[in-house]
């Protein structure tokens, strides 16, 4: 059987044809500009995300007395800074002193880096989030020249900025508006926030954030930890839950993190504790009252075996309750009434050391907020031994026999002190044989900058570096020390280092240098 084609011409007027084939042209054209405006700046790519897009477990949605924030500077959300313009800010000339341009060794070599800031992630944002936080920081630096050099005692209160605690005792009825404690100088590892209150209202729900610094152009801080508690469930589930996650204008919310857990078997550590405590579900304390009571030869012996298998959950309404969140190395852990309820992982860009204010809204009788443990650094005119610390200066015509460059985050100020106190001490680094550098990054937070910037010109041994520090970056602090270790002002004796290494460790006994050498190797 043979099976023939037939085509059918449909006849088109030529005028049709034409005006067909415009329009078609015309719509390609409109669609790869477009296109080309969206991929051209990948910096401003941040501001055409909106921050409201859909969310299937959006907390905002069960909570009836949290308004959304609104945009505090719709004049600045339209404005996308190229990176030449961020370029230019970050490596100008500024006027500082000699003695301020040995925090700025490794700073200005650099520059060629920036060209490259597609190959790392996160560094476009750094890059572009340091060149605000410079601008600020340098304003801020004349401005206490200037003060000094009229004798004022401005610059003394500064050194006061980070506290190391911070509490509020009077009970309060949370509003529409909820309740803010600022962080100044945003939290480090030890770090702890805690709540106590009663959960109240209709629903007893409420919610803890933890938000980081609000860039300029940007509607809405981001969230590094999002507490969620949900006394009467949500859509997925009608029991009570511990709702866990994060939010950034770039990626909008994360993936929730839920508590009792859909998969008990998928629960991973944080700190070496569970994400979610397994005993954590539907409350089922009223039916084991209700047994105690039935009957009173029975009621041993169904504590007993209840306890063993017998669910709870920490948060109920009209009850009170003490809640502490804790700073890990990981993540940041809650504990109520003294027991581990959850873990959450540091997720990428969401440090701690970038909180810098606590949210508290919803449903929720608050009694007291106390956070304790917050980085801060030593006031210099109370160090006794302030000389001792104080970094022994490079010389070109002093050889080294070893370099060792040390990564810190910016407001780590008590690290760096304990590092100067101990191992810093030994006669190799205290005669000048042994150099000893922290690399930093910017903060966002002006505050933070400040005192790291009073920090380096006390010590001396803190070289800043022209991004904001995020665990991504690394890399960079990596290139940082070994473009730092071969200039000039750094003189290493040529094939020496390794066997000075293994001297070094035996005559000083300490374990310290050989890990840190160790893991450097």
């Amino acid at each position: 059987m043979e099976i023939r084609f037939k085509t059918i011409d449909v006849f088109v007027p030529s005028r049709m044809k034409k005006w067909l084939g415009g329009v078609l042209v015309a719509s390609l054209f409109m669609l790869l500009t477009l296109r080309y405006g969206i991929m051209k700046n990948p910096i401003g790519e941040s501001y055409l995300t909106s921050p409201f897009s859909s969310n299937a477990s959006n907390p905002l949605e069960w909570l009836n007395a949290v308004v959304p924030p609104a945009v505090q500077n719709p004049e600045n959300a339209s404005k996308v800074v190229s990176t030449d313009t961020i370029v230019l800010t970050l490596f100008a000339q500024r006027n500082t002193s000699n003695e301020e341009q040995k925090t700025l060794q490794t700073w200005k070599h650099l520059n060629h880096l920036i060209n490259h800031a597609q190959g790392l992630p996160n560094t476009v944002d750094a890059i572009k989030e340091a060149g605000g936080a410079w601008n600020s920081l340098m304003h801020s630096v004349e401005e206490q020249r200037l003060q000094y050099a009229n004798e004022s005692s401005h610059g003394k209160a500064k050194e006061k900025q980070c506290p190391h605690f911070l509490d509020k005792v009077n009970a309060t009825e949370l509003d529409n508006r909820g309740y803010k404690l600022r962080v100044p100088c945003g939290l480090t590892q030890g770090s702890a926030i805690t709540i106590i209150g009663i959960p109240n209202g209709l629903l007893g729900n409420f919610r803890i954030d933890l938000t980081g610094e609000q860039l300029p152009g940007e509607p809405d801080p981001p969230i590094i930890l999002h507490y969620n508690v949900r006394l009467h469930g949500d859509k997925i589930t009608e029991d009570s839950v511990i709702v866990q996650n994060t939010w950034t204008v770039a990626h909008d919310w994360g993936e929730e993190e839920r508590c009792p857990s859909p998969a008990p078997e998928k629960i991973k550590k944080v700190d070496e504790l569970d994400q979610c405590n397994k005993m954590l579900g539907k409350d089922d304390n009223q039916f084991l009252l209700g047994s105690m009571h039935s009957n009173k030869s029975r009621r041993s012996s169904a504590v007993q075996e209840g306890s063993k298998t017998r669910k709870y959950f920490p948060f109920k309404q009209n009850y009170p309750f003490v809640a502490t969140l804790r700073v890990g190395s990981e993540g940041i852990q809650m504990t109520v009434d003294g027991k581990h309820i959850t873990s959450f992982a540091f997720r990428e860009t969401l440090e701690p050391w970038l909180a810098s204010e606590i949210r508290i809204s919803g449903d929720l009788k608050l009694n007291s907020v106390l956070a304790s443990g917050l980085p801060t650094s030593e006031d210099s005119e109370h160090i006794i031994d302030l000389e001792a610390l104080k970094s022994v200066p490079l010389s070109p015509r002093r050889p080294l026999d070893l370099f060792i460059g040390v990564f810190s985050t910016a407001n780590n100020f008590k690290r760096r002190m304990a590092v100067r106190r101990t191992w810093m001490q030994y006669p190799a680094v205290r005669s000048g044989t042994v150099a000893v550098r922290f690399f930093v990054g910017l903060h966002k937070n002006q505050i933070v900058n400040e005192e790291l910037w009073n920090e380096a010109q006390t010590y001396g041994d803190i070289q800043l570096m022209p991004f904001v520090d995020y665990y991504s970056l690394i890399t960079w602090k990596t290139l940082a020390i070994c473009i730092f270790g071969v200039k000039p002002y750094l003189f290493l004796k040529q094939g020496e280092s390794f066997n000075c290494l293994i001297d070094l460790t035996s005559s000083t006994d300490g374990g310290c240098f050989s890990k840190v050498c160790h893991e450097d190797r």
